[in-house]
């Protein structure tokens, strides 16, 4: 009964390849490693088959693609998740396959049905039940030799490794189910065991990757339609009129493909399929830090805990590292157990708690639920979503998921967790790297890495100068290093560096401390904005940082100097209102529109104008205040402060625009001669063109390059130009 109910269950126990670390002792997510090594240490990382919990995200996997298009989301982000469910039509087709001894039916996932008469070999994923099952004695030993390399990447790995061909030959044979044809079973890397049925027909003449797998293994290519050169590469397009394809040929491929299927349902061979890149979800981790499952093991069967035995805490531990046999940091507690049953050792990852944190907020000292339905109701989701593009395909497609989960529970109210979301731009630091020998705690300095097989390990920016890297800091700065050696260049060690995103994974985070500390939190708040647009990333760079940091002094002068205050109860001018509601205007428009670099722009122009005027209005100061506040917050208090409020300027209503104090009464003409723009005018917008000629040809300016010419002609466009031809 388990076992059924574990098919079906949003949460189950399954066996699947994930990626083990020996050394570390648990499982590790694909970014935690890096060419087949733990980016913590340095340790080999290998595929293993293991018994995990997991979450049936691929259950939602077409609610979560079609429920997209309501999201106000980038295109771009939307997209990537598109990709990443990866939703395929296609077929799958049973080929009969024999070892020599045995036949098998061994089943194959395609989207190209019409493709069939050009298969030429098969290919099987390296962790496919099939290889066992399928490999020769006389090719077991090249088979494992193989599936060892193999072991040392992750599914991410190969998937961006599209250059190197690998492979093995199984020893077996597949038979064409429409040709009868005889093709060779491979073992290869490119080939996915999550995708499809982790089994492929081979069509070199009209897929990339087969083709350049046939080419390198000398495998023969039957190209399938009509006029297509595949000599040099494959034709993966889905286009053009059949041909060596028995009864398909003549039709073009459109025709094909369906006649394809129908063809091979009326055979009993295959059925229509659709099928999903989407994995589920591995959700345990061999380690002490995270949730704990509220899960024991009565009779080797998992049974939940009774829900008033919640919430279950961590226990003490006296290590946080796996036990001497292997098992989770989770087995060294003592009473570990439930009713005398063992409690599940493995524990949550971190999506577990970044998946539906925001729910929380809603309620946060609810105990009888995670969030009350008139809460829910009430808040509904998020307004706004601000993250960055590497969340894509990770916590935003599970936060997505665990929502729509909750959903059909009944928990909450709404399909989507996130209703907008902004990709914001990174602020970019320059890190260093150090290159660890692999298998080794020996690192060799950048100048002669190439010379070994080494990983590339992010370290410490403040333990490096100039490149040079600090010897005994290193060793001291996290234990794995304690006993590192290094091969040096010349007496020093030379660190390798990049521009990468500030990132505390990545040790090249500028203290802001420091920055507060000689400019204020404001400067840096406000020049962060001012550096680009939110949706750009940007380098770091302090050298601007000056001109921020005059500004807001030159807005203290507005209501200060020295210790005099100059703010006066008097009368806006025309003048000086215009530039404030202008600014209104303008840092209304940018805070709906996210352009804050622009606002701040805004401000510096309008203070600018301000202490031209010489304002000292308080109608006009105080809303000038009330404006900047989100923007600098701390100078917006003291200033509040001093105009008499004894409130926090975030209660002030924001001020009201009013267009009629932007209306422009007068225009800059730009003055040519003969076609060439020489200097501009002011005059106001009531003249008459007669007017606005003469007007200019009084100006001193005109006299000047006229130089004792005539004027023949003058041409006067209204608020746009004036052309004097001599």
């Amino acid at each position: 009964k388990n076992d059924i109910l574990m098919k079906y269950r949003i949460a189950y126990q399954g066996e699947t390849s994930v990626n083990w670390c020996p050394a570390l002792g648990t499982v590790l997510a694909n970014d935690e490693v890096k060419e087949g090594y733990s980016v913590r240490g340095g340790h080999p990382v290998e595929q293993k088959k293991m018994k995990q919990w997991q979450l049936r995200v691929s259950a939602y996997a077409e609610r979560l693609l079609s429920e997209l298009e309501d999201l106000d989301w980038t295109d771009s982000l939307k997209e990537m998740q598109r990709n990443w469910i990866g939703k395929s039509q296609g077929a799958e087709m049973i080929f009969k396959v024999s070892n020599g001894t045995q036949e098998y039916d061994v089943t194959i996932f395609t989207t190209r049905a019409d493709t069939v008469f050009g298969v030429t070999f098969m290919v099987l994923a390296p962790e496919s039940e099939w290889v066992e099952l399928l490999t020769t004695p006389e090719q077991k030993g090249a088979v494992e030799e193989y599936l060892q390399m193999a072991k040392k990447k992750t599914e991410r790995e190969r998937m961006a490794e599209t250059k190197k061909v690998t492979g093995v030959f199984s020893g077996s044979y597949g038979i064409n189910p429409l040709t009868g044809e005889k093709v060779p079973v491979w073992i290869s890397e490119y080939v996915l065991a999550g995708y499809g049925t982790g089994a492929i027909m081979a069509v070199p003449a009209h897929d990339s990757r087969d083709y350049a797998f046939a080419k390198h293994f000398n495998l023969p290519i039957i190209p399938l339609i009509e006029g297509c050169d595949v000599s040099e590469e494959s034709f993966d397009a889905k286009e053009g009129i059949m041909c060596n394809s028995g009864f398909l040929n003549g039709m073009s491929v459109k025709e094909a493909i369906p006649a394809a299927i129908d063809k091979v349902e009326e055979m009993g061979i295959g059925k229509r399929k659709v099928n999903y890149r989407l994995r589920d979800a591995i959700f345990s981790r061999q380690r002490y830090w995270g949730e704990p499952f509220p899960v024991y093991f009565k009779d080797g069967v998992a049974v939940a805990m009774d829900e008033s035995k919640l919430p279950l805490e961590l226990p003490e531990v006296d290590k946080f590292l796996p036990t001497e046999a292997g098992e989770p940091p989770l087995a060294r507690a003592k009473d570990w157990n439930y009713e005398g049953y063992p409690i599940e050792m493995s524990t949550m990852p971190g999506f577990a708690g970044s998946s539906a944190y925001y729910l929380r907020y809603m309620d946060p000292h609810n105990s009888e639920a995670l969030v009350s339905r008139e809460a829910d109701e009430y808040w509904r989701n998020v307004d706004l979503y601000i993250g960055g593009t590497e969340h894509a395909t990770g916590h935003l497609i599970y936060s997505r998921f665990w929502n729509k989960f909750l959903y059909d529970l009944g928990c909450v109210c709404e399909k989507e967790p996130f209703k907008k979301l902004i990709n914001q731009g990174m602020i970019q630091g320059r890190s260093n790297f150090v290159y660890r020998i692999k298998n080794t705690n020996t690192f060799v300095s950048y100048g002669l890495k190439d010379q070994y097989d080494t990983t590339e390990i992010h370290v410490d920016v403040n333990i490096v100068d100039h490149d040079r890297l600090d010897l005994e800091a290193f060793r001291n700065w996290m234990p794995d290093y304690a006993n590192a050696e290094f091969i040096l260049e010349d007496g020093e060690y030379i660190c390798g560096w990049a521009v990468e995103k500030m990132s505390k994974s990545m040790f090249n985070v500028v203290n802001p401390d420091n920055v507060c500390n000689d400019y204020g939190a404001d400067t840096l708040r406000m020049y962060e904005m001012f550096l680009g647009p939110l949706e750009q990333s940007k380098p770091w760079d302090t050298k601007g940082i000056d001109g921020v940091h005059r500004f807001l002094k030159k807005l203290w002068r507005l209501y200060f100097k020295g210790d005099e205050y100059l703010v006066k109860d008097q009368k806006a001018t025309p003048a000086e209102l215009k530039v404030l509601h202008k600014l209104i205007k303008k840092v209304q428009t940018d805070i709906e529109s996210f352009s804050f670099n622009t606002s701040v722009s805004a401000f510096m122009i309008a203070i600018n104008e301000l202490s031209d005027l010489k304002c000292c209005s308080k109608e006009v100061l105080e809303q000038v205040v009330i404006l900047l506040s989100p923007f600098a917050p701390h100078i917006s208090e003291e200033l509040w402060e001093a105009l008499g409020h004894t409130e926090s300027v975030t209660f002030a209503s924001y001020p009201e625009y009013v267009e009629a104090y932007t209306v422009e009464d007068s225009f800059e003409y730009p003055v040519s001669f003969n076609g060439k723009m020489r200097f501009k005018i002011n005059l106001s917008k009531s003249l008459s063109p007669k007017e606005v000629e003469a007007a200019v040809l009084a100006d001193e300016n005109t006299a000047k390059y006229l130089a004792g010419g005539n004027v023949k002609k003058v041409i006067v466009v209204p608020s746009k130009i004036i052309n004097i031809v001599c």
